[in-house]
């Protein structure tokens, strides 16, 4: 059994993300500040991410509690291909409304920032499929852990988010003097 700790996903993140830039900085001879800006904003997007889809919501003595690896029980994959199954079996509503929220409003920021850093992205289409497939990466990344799940209800809300974010930007880009 292998427990990853919260602090210890952050930092890898943390160090993978730092190198890369460190590294660009460095063949490219220059920073370029105002996207470094935004490419900070989609680090903490993704940070925020991290820490409520792999690692449990609820404190214990107020901490997080670690991500487990167990080989013994990571098979069968716990998966959900049918779409609004299980999008209501809560115990009670504040899970059932944490859940659907937070599944969309944490990749809210995922459809305002895509547009911004990759000009290529700024369609709603390919803003779409961009963040469709960050989801589904999401949703693969916890297939071996027993204490998450892979569902399709997921994958729907936080393309849902996704689309919400890329309207705000595309309503925002239509304001003079934004993006």
């Amino acid at each position: 059994m292998i427990e990853i700790s919260f602090f210890a996903a952050e930092a890898v993140f943390t160090g993978i993300w730092l190198l890369s830039r460190l590294l660009l900085w460095i063949r490219q001879g220059k920073i370029n500040w105002k996207r470094e800006a935004a490419l900070l904003l989609m680090y903490i997007n993704l940070a925020v991410i991290i820490r409520y889809v792999f690692f449990p919501r609820d404190l214990v003595d107020g901490h997080v509690q670690p991500l487990v690896f167990d080989p013994a029980t990571a098979w069968p994959l716990r998966v959900n291909l049918l779409p609004l199954v299980h999008l209501f079996d809560y115990d009670n509503l504040r899970d059932m409304v944490w859940n659907i929220a937070g599944n969309g409003v944490m990749f809210v920021p995922t459809g305002i920032i895509l547009p911004i850093l990759y000009k290529n992205l700024d369609s709603f289409w390919k803003t779409l499929l961009a963040g469709a497939g960050i989801s589904l990466c999401i949703e693969i990344l916890q297939l071996p852990f027993a204490s998450r799940a892979s569902d399709i209800d997921d994958l729907i809300l936080n393309t849902a988010g996704v689309v919400v974010g890329y309207g705000i930007y595309a309503v925002a880009k239509r304001i003079k003097g934004f993006f």
